[in-house]
């Protein structure tokens, strides 16, 4: 039997990506790292593209 596929999207894959460039360069934990990323991925998401 087949296991099950995990669906990884976009937006999942950035918030892996700040969350670890987060805990790499701060002394952050994973739940604080992963919260700030969230935060971080919202604000950027918030500037329109033709500005970014």
């Amino acid at each position: 039997m087949a296991s099950p596929t995990t669906v990884r999207t976009p937006y999942l894959l950035r918030l892996d990506l700040v969350t670890e460039i987060i805990k790499t360069n701060s002394k952050l934990g994973d739940k604080a790292a992963g919260e700030l990323a969230v935060q971080v991925l919202h604000a950027l998401n918030s500037i329109p593209e033709t500005i970014r």
